[in-house]
């Protein structure tokens, strides 16, 4: 039974920085691929970074490439999203999920079974 558990969110001002959190467990490290989506009222869900766990691969969406970056740490079976030089069009629900497979980009939000309740970053 997958669990994720996602922490971090908040409020900030412009160009500041946050560092989202997922905890998780229930999955097979071995083969699992965690990503990080987000969706703001009336627009449709994002995907922004993924990571196979196992073999570090990353992937990010263009819109966010240099400023966010994903990454894990293995004793905490937590996956991070660091968010830098946030912008207003940043605020949005944060959602992390995670699928027992290995995928070679960042593939929509239909390609993953399990998600957290989502952390809500808001910039202004």
């Amino acid at each position: 039974h997958v669990q994720l558990v996602e922490s971090g969110g908040g409020s900030v001002q412009t160009g500041e920085s946050l560092r989202l959190s997922c905890a998780g467990s229930g999955y097979r490290y071995s083969t699992a691929t965690m990503a990080w989506f987000r969706q703001a009222p009336g627009k449709e869900r994002e995907g922004l970074a993924a990571i196979h766990l196992s073999a570090g691969n990353t992937y990010y969406a263009d819109s966010v490439k240099g400023r966010f970056t994903i990454s894990q740490d293995n004793a905490k079976s937590t996956v991070y999203l660091q968010l830098s030089s946030l912008k207003t069009e940043d605020t949005a629900m944060y959602h992390c999920a995670n699928e027992n497979r290995r995928y070679y980009a960042l593939t929509t939000g239909y390609d993953y079974n399990y998600w957290g309740q989502g952390t809500q970053v808001t910039v202004s």
